[in-house]
């Protein structure tokens, strides 16, 4: 992907109207940072390029991305048991994208033992346990219930544990920190699906179980279930994708995304946590005294420049535009700050709304690089008032390499040259 270079078109939509005012009266200065190239406009039709003089491809039943963006792909993540050639992961990769909408095809996956290939004819959502009318739900069944669309982000537990190693990756954003996406996801409001079974008494936790091959399976709070959770059917306007739980889901806003069950087949109303194998044997935080915490499911206030960041060079001195994501379990986020020098000082960034709450926010900040070394840094707050935490602080609970619910601050070091890595600070 080439650099993003600092267009006066990208620049000003991040300005409010007394900046963008001083922006342009000081345009002059800012054409001598830029890269101008004098237009020369083509005299007759022979000189035009070949896209101009032949007719294009026709129609397609299906959009795909221009072939100029090939590289733009979701890189895989090594080290999971071979157990399964379907166990693992694939990142978004953020490097490479804009806006807070993540395409359909670039969302992360995470799988425990492959993606199955449902027939949505067949498969079905049983409701029992603790209810006082067990109900079975085919796709076409739920289809014709009120549908609501929200906006939110998934983010997998064990998002950014590449920077729980030794030392700090050489990889990219996506790499790192590309096990989060956020969708449009449309579906039924899970509370009235339980309403309609009917809760009994002394019911407090859901046994949601999945239709893969692995029967992942999560225990759910039910009050998280009665709040906000929905059973997803469409994500960005059409069906799910397998990979994304076709034909049905369970969304669960703000909390890992292991507890978002994907193909879910049942729910089952329990007086306590079922402790299925896929939260004791995984998902928990070792603590340094050897114990670990469970069900920590919300997910802390996190952000990361994605513009620029490992894998950019800053080719020329100049104006650039510092830009990323932020997110947060607990609602909306209300302030990004940046720092350009390893945290001795912070600037507000401008927030591009519209703010949705547990979803991505695109934050920006025009910034003038000299060709020197710096240390770029984000630094996100959300509306319950918490603040992403330093490297040393998440850290100083836990055991050594503990890779879950890691949200402290990312930074990348600029060279003189203009290249960035990625360090801790």
């Amino acid at each position: 992907m080439p650099p993003k270079n600092s267009l006066v078109k990208n620049l000003l939509p991040s300005l409010d109207m007394p900046k963008r005012r001083r922006f342009l009266t000081g345009s002059a200065s800012v054409a001598a940072t830029l890269s101008v190239t004098s237009l020369t406009l083509p005299v007759n039709a022979e000189e035009n390029p070949l896209w101009m003089k032949t007719p294009g491809k026709p129609m397609s039943g299906y959009g795909t991305p221009s072939t100029f963006e090939a590289s733009v792909k979701r890189p895989f993540a090594s080290g999971y048991p071979t157990v399964s050639p379907g166990t693992g992961s694939s990142r978004t990769p953020h490097q490479a994208l804009e806006g807070t909408i993540t395409p359909s095809g670039l969302h992360f996956e995470r799988h425990h033992n492959g993606v199955p290939d449902i027939d949505p004819l067949q498969h079905e959502l049983l409701i029992h346990g603790l209810v006082e009318r067990p109900l079975l739900f085919k796709l076409d069944a739920l289809s014709r219930y009120p549908l609501v669309n929200r906006v939110h982000f998934i983010e997998c537990s064990g998002n950014s544990g590449p920077n729980s190693a030794p030392e700090p990756p050489q990889i990219t954003a996506g790499a790192i920190h590309g096990l989060a996406s956020t969708s449009e996801w449309t579906g039924v409001p899970l509370a009235l699906l339980l309403h309609e079974a009917g809760i009994k008494p002394g019911a407090t936790w859901i046994l949601a179980e999945g239709a893969d091959a692995a029967s992942m399976s999560r225990s759910i709070p039910l009050n998280k279930a009665l709040d906000d959770a929905m059973i997803a059917l469409y994500q960005n306007g059409e069906r799910l994708r397998p990979e994304q739980g076709y034909p049905m889901r369970l969304l669960l806003p703000g909390w890992e995304g292991n507890t978002n069950v994907k193909w879910l087949r049942r729910l089952k109303l329990t007086q306590a946590p079922t402790f299925t194998k896929d939260e004791t044997s995984k998902y928990t935080d070792l603590q340094k005294d050897g114990l670990a915490r469970q069900f920590t499911f919300g997910l802390g206030v996190k952000s990361v420049i994605t513009f620029p960041s490992y894998g950019h060079k800053l080719e020329r001195q100049g104006l650039y535009e510092i830009t990323g994501i932020a997110w947060t379990g607990a609602g909306r986020i209300t302030r990004v700050e940046i720092s350009t020098n390893n945290g001795l000082s912070w600037k507000d960034a401008t927030l591009q709304g519209p703010v949705h709450s547990k979803s991505f926010t695109r934050f920006r900040l025009p910034w003038h690089w000299h060709g020197t070394t710096h240390v770029l840094q984000s630094r996100a707050t959300d509306d319950s008032g918490a603040v992403q935490p330093t490297r040393t602080v998440f850290t100083a609970p836990y055991a050594k390499g503990m890779n879950f619910h890691n949200n402290y601050i990312q930074a990348w070091a600029i060279d003189a040259n203009g290249s960035l890595s990625n360090v801790y600070t």
